[in-house]
């Protein structure tokens, strides 16, 4: 089904079918680019079912892990071994294993604070990419993997923080979270997350039916202004979605 004539909703039955289905859409997308692929990861629980799918011989064997890229759309600013740390959870999952070393970009945090950390990510996306302007036409990410928070937040852009109108830079510290856990954040901001050619959100779970909902009321929630320039997917489990329409 479809929300609006800019994003697709599809449906699916539960965690494991949504782990499944992005899999999937994720091999896709890396199929598709014969060169340089590059992925932009979440943090939090919902991907956590899709990268222990990852590991398995049935897809890892699919990757052609020379080739892709991994980055993070938002990091808790703590060390890069504590369990609040995004891309460590994804480096214990499944990264470390597979991918080469050098493929694996995380956002520093041996920094000063939070700023200096933004502004070194973003040089280095920048390097990665070849120029300091994103172009519409040539997207930084093949895909960008996002969540919803309870409050609409999507990375770690929340609502009414200065950071979801930033249109210049690319990544920008957060001093503070929203919600749990209260630490420092550095964050892709909307430009940067939606140069991509599929934005894939996954979306699991009754406790995501109240947000779900306001984010089809079409509230100005950040969550309902990222959109990929390309292809922008809610995966959606029964359970979240809830007597939404089919």
């Amino acid at each position: 089904m479809a929300d609006d004539n800019q994003r697709k909703v599809i449906r699916v039955a539960d965690p494991a079918a949504l782990a499944a289905a992005a899999a999937e859409r994720l091999l896709a997308r890396i199929g598709a680019n014969r060169g340089r692929a590059a992925i932009c990861l979440t943090g939090g629980s919902s991907p956590k079912q899709l990268y222990r799918l990852l590991a398995t011989d049935s897809y890892r064997s699919r990757i052609p892990w020379d080739r892709v890229h991994w980055f993070i759309g938002d990091e808790r600013f703590v060390a890069p071994n504590d369990p609040l740390n995004n891309m460590g959870v994804a480096r214990d999952i499944f990264l470390d294993s597979h991918a080469p070393a050098a493929n694996i970009h995380p956002i520093p945090t041996d920094t000063a604070g939070p700023e200096e950390s933004a502004h070194r990510y973003e040089h280095e996306l920048q390097a990665f990419y070849g120029a300091r302007e994103l172009e519409p036409a040539r997207p930084l990410f093949d895909v960008v993997l996002m969540g919803v928070g309870p409050d609409g937040h999507t990375a770690s852009l929340f609502p009414d923080y200065p950071a979801v109108e930033e249109t210049t830079r690319w990544v920008v510290g957060v001093p503070k979270a929203h919600v749990e856990p209260f630490v420092p954040r550095v964050t892709l901001t909307l430009p940067a997350l939606g140069s991509c050619r599929e934005m894939l959100f996954e979306v699991a779970g009754s406790e995501k039916r109240t947000i779900l909902t306001r984010l089809f009321a079409d509230e100005n929630l950040p969550a309902k202004r990222a959109r990929s320039t390309g292809e922008t997917v809610l995966l959606v489990d029964r359970a979240a979605l809830g007597g939404e329409p089919s």
